[in-house]
């Protein structure tokens, strides 16, 4: 790669890109809720929030000092994290409290990159994140999942024009925002069907002696905070 290729690659990762027009921004977050709402396409595109929801695991657990050993994520759209360490402690606490917050987080992130005109930024930050992921992914299931979605940010990140990149990166903070917010709900449905025993509320319940619901109760605090936060950051022109 030559200097100038590189430089001019830097300039562009490191610059700001135009806003879409509104109606761009309107169109990405109904398509979102589109795919949010329906049970149907919810049962598919919710791999893409647990790809999030366990990645968020893993990343807090090697911030808190744990040694990561792999990720797995299922069919079913469930997954698994594991880490070695402490079974106790600040960084168990921190690193089983990342679940469920992390999709909403990354959305509100994602907004304020977007807020701030860093589209290209974003999606190749995306796409380094998908990367390191898929090398602690331990199943079949898992690897196809995160490659399929890292290579759809590759082609939109290569292939693509500004315009396109621009409305892919909206739907997918969209998407983040609003899927961030039915998980929850759903685990809550969940536990007052006297299911998911060993949620993560229920874990965290266990490391801390605070009572599942209030874990719960953060959970939602979290996502809808986050969705209304990063809603603002999306439609403020």
């Amino acid at each position: 790669m030559s200097n100038s290729t590189a430089t001019s690659l830097w300039d562009e990762l490191t610059g700001t890109q135009s806003a879409p027009d509104t109606w761009v921004v309107v169109a990405t977050l109904v398509a979102a809720l589109a795919v949010v709402a329906p049970p149907s396409l919810w049962r598919v595109a919710r791999n893409a929030i647990t790809i999030a929801h366990e990645g968020g695991h893993g990343l807090v657990a090697l911030l808190t000092g744990r040694q990561l050993t792999g990720i797995r994520l299922h069919s079913d759209t469930s997954g698994l994290t594991v880490s070695r360490g402490k079974p106790e402690g600040i960084g168990m606490i921190l690193t089983a409290a990342a679940g469920y917050t992390a999709p909403p987080l990354l959305g509100l992130g994602g907004a304020a990159l977007l807020g701030a005109g860093r589209i290209t930024l974003l999606l190749w930050l995306a796409t380094a994140l998908l990367l390191a992921m898929l090398v602690m992914i331990r199943n079949a299931y898992g690897a196809v999942t995160v490659v399929l979605t890292g290579g759809t940010f590759v082609l939109v990140s290569w292939l693509t024009g500004p315009q396109v990149q621009a409305a892919f990166a909206y739907a997918v903070v969209w998407f983040l925002l609003l899927g961030g917010v039915r998980p929850a709900f759903e685990l809550q449905a969940k536990r007052a069907r006297g299911g998911a025993g060993d949620s993560d509320a229920d874990q965290l319940s266990r490391l801390t002696h605070v009572p599942a619901g209030l874990w719960l109760f953060l959970f939602h605090a979290v996502s809808l905070c986050s969705l209304i936060g990063g809603g603002r950051w999306l439609l403020d022109r």
